[in-house]
């Protein structure tokens, strides 16, 4: 039942339709029968499953222990007044959060044709709390439960409408490039990723050869490694204390330390054809990435360690990594810098952060002025290409225009 003070705020209204959008970071939350109906039946009684607390509140109990989101990752259709940390139950959540028909109907309120679903932070952004387990098969059943479902209830009730995701197994590379390789040929475009593996005491990124498998593995099935800014549970702080309007800031400065971190390991530079796109962590900083990348070869860098690729670091950024933006308006002006090509937009549903419902409006204010085609291209083409997601059809959405 929901709590006294709960309210939500009635549908908006339907957003015109000027560009067909896919969203490459929004979230969900998972529905309670996940687990528990897909784990084989000698684990059953160590899935996660949903308990009511004595406060009245509902969590996930596993592994003993009680994991929940906090509220201002499920605001959407909330009054900004009652947005707190305080966790939410399924009831005091707008509908869309876990039932993918009513998720579809609030992307047709705000013009979103497709969307790439991280999971709900319970788990973190890969699972990593459902993978983490010392009992191997408990974790590897958790996290296979949650990739069936996702494939086939949330994408496969709309296929066209969700671009599937999976959960990597994060503690053998080995097993992890088999199940990238498995879930391939089911259908996965993506696979959810670690920015900083080190943070969870997993070798660090740098290890090349111990994370070989798993990036052979993405490169030869093209799955895009989908990398959340965050994912390894840990954003970059500011001073002790500091709130959350700090940490939410400092979000970008996640993604630009994710993306030089592996520029300089020579992730891209190793497997070129490798393709990982950044979430949440805007577009703001990538210029002065690609510009203190190239000052960096030739100054401070040049008496450190050798750079023996066929392209410059500030190349592998740009040919590799793609970038996503929410609302980056003082940086579009040097799309061409980064590429226009390897700009996607996301909407965030249902975070504080999101767009929703209104990016249809905020992208024909940002890209008033560009040329039609690359507006449209990094409202959504570029990542229907990219995650090789189709693209609508029909009169209902707008076409992306002939070249």
């Amino acid at each position: 039942m929901p709590r006294p003070n709960w309210r939500l705020l009635p549908d908006p209204d339907v957003q015109e339709r000027s560009y067909s959008i896919i969203s490459v970071d929004d979230h969900l939350t998972e529905p309670a029968d996940v687990f528990v109906k897909r784990f084989p039946a000698n684990l059953r009684d160590k899935a996660p499953h949903v308990i009511v607390t004595p406060d009245g509140s509902e969590a996930w109990l596993y592994k003993d222990r009680l994991y929940q989101d906090n509220g201002m990752s499920v605001v959407a259709g909330r009054p900004n007044e009652e947005w707190t940390l305080d966790p939410l139950n399924f009831a005091e959540m707008r509908r869309a959060a876990w039932d993918v028909h009513a998720r579809v109907k609030d992307m047709d309120l705000d013009g979103i044709w497709a969307s790439l679903c991280f999971p709900s932070g319970a788990w973190g952004f890969t699972g990593r709390v459902l993978s983490m387990n010392n009992d191997q098969e408990v974790g590897l059943a958790a996290i296979r439960a949650w990739n069936s479902w996702l494939l086939e209830e949330w994408h496969g009730a709309y296929p066209e409408r969700f671009i599937p995701m999976q959960l990597p197994w994060l503690k053998d590379p080995v097993l992890a490039g088999e199940e990238v390789r498995r879930n391939a040929e089911r259908g996965f475009a993506s696979v959810s990723f670690l920015e900083s593996p080190h943070l969870l005491h997993l070798p660090p990124i740098t290890n090349i050869k111990h994370w070989e498998p798993f990036f052979k593995a993405c490169e030869e099935t093209d799955t895009v490694i989908s990398m959340h800014c965050g994912a390894s549970g840990f954003v970059i702080q500011g001073s002790p204390g500091s709130g959350l309007n700090v940490q939410t800031s400092l979000f970008p400065a996640g993604a630009f330390c994710a993306a030089i971190d592996w520029v300089w390991a020579g992730i891209p530079a190793l497997y070129p054809n490798l393709k990982i796109a950044l979430s949440e962590g805007g577009i703001g900083w990538v210029p002065m990435a690609i510009n203190r990348l190239d000052y960096v070869v030739e100054h401070s860098g040049a008496g450190g360690d050798p750079w023996n690729y066929d392209v410059t670091p500030s190349e592998a950024l740009r040919r590799n990594f793609y970038f996503c933006m929410l609302d980056d308006p003082g940086t579009l002006d040097q799309r061409h810098m980064m590429g226009v090509d390897h700009i996607l937009f996301e909407t965030d549903y249902p975070h504080a952060d999101s767009t929703w419902p209104t990016s249809q409006d905020l992208l024909r204010k940002r890209f008033a002025g560009i040329p039609a085609r690359e507006a449209v291209m990094m409202a959504g083409g570029t990542a229907a290409r990219l995650f090789r997601q189709p693209l609508p059809h029909g009169d209902d959405w707008p076409a992306i225009p002939a070249a």
